[in-house]
């Protein structure tokens, strides 16, 4: 397995936890990154996508909620509102090629998600990525807003 796919793998896991219990949002979990991933590259690439996804949270979620076809992020599994938060926030905030980006985002949602996350996910992903421009100048833009 790629340092990076370990590396969001963790991050997956992190972010499961914070949408199940949002109190252990509070907690330091850079333990549990130091544990699990043995290079320092990965612990920081890991840490970015936990604090990127927890930024700009809000922002992922609309994106998300306009591009799923009669799915709102609510009502989606855990698992799969997880694996679409990080990899749509992989794709907003990173020159990883996006097929590579959706790629990942797939394969975390077959390994961890249920039969049909992997479809789900796949779908809602190939809309984001059209996309991507659009993503990309929203987080953009809500991370420098203009003064007006």
């Amino acid at each position: 397995m790629s340092t990076r796919r370990r590396a969001r793998e963790i991050s997956l896991q992190v972010l499961y936890q914070f949408d199940l219990n949002p109190s252990a949002a509070s907690i330091d979990y850079k333990p549990f990154l130091y544990a699990r991933l043995k290079d320092s590259a990965s612990v920081v690439f890991s840490k970015a996508l936990i604090e990127g996804v927890s930024e700009h949270l809000k922002q992922i979620d609309e994106f998300l909620n306009q591009r799923s076809e009669h799915w709102r992020v609510s009502r989606m599994a855990s698992t799969d509102r997880a694996v679409l938060r990080l990899a749509v926030f992989e794709l907003g905030c990173s020159d990883t090629p996006g097929p590579v980006v959706v790629d990942e985002g797939i394969e975390l949602a077959r390994r961890y998600g249920s039969a049909n996350s992997a479809p789900f996910v796949s779908g809602i992903l190939g809309r984001c990525l059209d996309d991507r421009e659009l993503l990309q100048q929203t987080i953009q833009e809500e991370s420098h807003p203009t003064d007006a």
